[in-house]
């Protein structure tokens, strides 16, 4: 096997002298950080420990598929563990209300590959040339030598497949094909995943698309697109807040666009914004970096207090400032 991070060998040192463990995760977790989480959860059990999965938010609907039964808990205060890890956890504070209730812990190991990790773990693995935790995850197990399931195979698989736009960014790199090919190898049911995760859209989601395509504006020569999405649009389509995972990605594939932009309403003025930028010279993280946000340079987002007019100007000069810097 190449060579390896030494920190895993840390990890595994911390796993092996513990026997309690809690999976944790971000707040509105997509597809690299379910598949991470319960990828590692379902790893640890085989190993004979003890192991909780929390996140402060549901599961999104299409990734249902992957929870089997008792994997995920509801969160709840008094609980003690001798070890939690955070998986795909840009900071601390994306935990959102799981942060508070696990607290009472021996270690804290970090799994993560945003850039912008301010490594906030007893152990941090941050490696951002990675283009998925799932990636992260499956060298782990490598390393561990620990056996790869179907189960764990479908986890993972799903995880590198969401987080690398089913292979297409930029950023996935010859070693992450060859885990996908040794993850289906290992029994992922390529099949099911991408039925479910790319073609299984609910009717309300087709009413938002519906909306992006005709509400959607432009401005600076057609680089930067931005959308509203207002709590008045869900409401009128049925959609909820998980049905706008993956629509940006509809606005930045227009042919003169360099940054997308999406503004979603959280509160009256409470805004959370989301970023991709389709030019290596735009990083969108130090864009988000400027609201308290962040994540990777070609695709971040940030929450912004302010209303909602003042948020989208605010953030749209920040963008025009980035692309005339760019030249």
């Amino acid at each position: 096997m190449k060579s390896y991070p030494k920190v895993i060998d840390r990890i595994l040192e911390v796993i092996r002298e513990h026997k309690t463990f809690c999976i944790v995760g971000h707040m509105r977790p997509d597809g690299d950080c379910i598949g991470s989480q319960l990828g590692l959860a379902l790893a640890l059990r085989n190993e004979g420990k003890r192991v909780t999965v929390w996140n402060q938010d549901a599961i999104p609907l299409k990734y249902k598929f992957l929870v089997g039964d008792g994997l995920i808990e509801k969160p709840k205060a008094g609980q003690k563990f001798d070890c939690v890890i955070a998986t795909d956890c840009a900071s601390y504070e994306r935990l959102g209300k799981v942060g508070e209730f696990v607290k009472e812990r021996k270690v804290l190991i970090n799994i993560d590959h945003h850039a912008t990790n301010p490594r906030y773990g007893d152990v941090n693995w941050v490696s951002p040339r990675e283009p998925s935790t799932g990636e992260l995850i499956y060298r782990l197990m490598k390393v561990a030598r620990w056996p790869i399931t179907k189960p764990i195979a479908d986890l993972l698989f799903t995880a590198i497949s969401t987080d690398t736009g089913s292979f297409q960014y930029p950023n996935t790199r010859p070693g992450t094909f060859h885990a996908g090919a040794e993850l289906v190898t290992r029994g992922a049911n390529l099949a099911k995943i991408c039925d479910e995760v790319y073609q299984s859209y609910p009717l309300s989601r087709a009413k938002l698309l519906q909306h992006v395509y005709s509400k959607f504006r432009m401005t600076d020569d057609n680089r930067v697109v931005w959308l509203w999405l207002k709590k008045k649009d869900f409401t009128r389509t049925g959609a909820e807040s998980d049905d706008t995972e993956g629509l940006i990605d509809h606005l930045r594939a227009i042919e003169p666009v360099v940054v997308a932009c999406v503004f979603e309403e959280v509160e009256p003025e409470l805004t959370r914004i989301s970023l991709r930028s389709k030019n290596p010279q735009v990083n969108v993280s130090e864009i988000c970096g400027l609201f308290g946000g962040g994540g990777h340079p070609a695709a971040a987002g940030a929450r912004i207090p302010g209303k909602p007019l003042s948020v989208q100007r605010k953030v749209i000069a920040a963008v025009k400032r980035a692309l005339k810097a760019a030249k």
